[in-house]
């Protein structure tokens, strides 16, 4: 009797126990200014997303029309080129423009705004910087071999500049840009985007 009286104290205590481990409030904590104390908020406390300027919201509806189009530009390596220089850095393209549409359609989702760029008064053939024309596409659509090759890197790098031309129409308005997350992915943008044009120009200079 007294095995059994023990072994069912014992499995009382340890489902209390495990009740109050279950049942306990998570703590959030906001982290302090530098020289000053951390701060325990109350359980259920949300975060708050911060303001962003209307240049914030043109810039990534913009980017993510920009990045659409360099992934339109890869699609046509395919049966145009046997290059594998460029199939290589065209699938390195894709997939981090790719990416980076699928961040920016997020974080312009979490603000409640729209993915697409507002047309009116500009018309539909409206271009961001450095992208190319309706003319430049379908000749490079229409190239194959070398001359795609050549059509492709000077394209691309046109494009590439144009994306470093955003960046910094950002950063030159005041107010815009100070979002943290904007802050990173546009930084990383203008990092990403210098690098592959060099690469490109490098590649360019080979074919000449």
């Amino acid at each position: 009797m007294l095995g059994i009286s023990v072994s069912k104290i014992w499995l009382a205590s340890f489902v209390l126990a495990f009740s109050g481990i279950c049942c306990a409030q998570a703590v959030v904590v906001q982290p302090g200014a530098p020289g000053q104390a951390t701060k325990v908020l109350p359980a259920d406390t949300k975060p708050i997303i911060p303001a962003v300027s209307a240049k914030d919201v043109d810039f990534m509806q913009g980017m993510i029309m920009h990045h659409g189009q360099a992934v339109e530009m890869v699609e046509l390596i395919e049966f145009r080129t046997q290059n594998k220089e460029i199939t290589l850095l065209g699938a390195r393209i894709r997939q981090s423009q790719s990416d980076e549409m699928n961040f920016m359609r997020r974080w312009l989702g979490l603000r409640g705004e729209k993915t697409e760029m507002d047309h009116s008064g500009h018309g539909s053939n409206m271009l961001m910087p450095g992208m190319l024309s309706k003319k430049q596409m379908t000749a490079l659509s229409k190239a194959k071999g070398a001359e795609f090759d050549r059509l492709f890197l000077e394209g691309m790098i046109q494009h590439h500049k144009g994306a470093l031309d955003m960046v910094d129409d950002l950063f030159n308005t005041a107010g815009a840009g100070q979002d943290a997350e904007l802050f990173n992915f546009a930084t990383d943008v203008d990092t990403g985007q210098k690098a592959e044009i060099n690469i490109m120009e490098k590649m360019l200079g080979s074919l000449k």
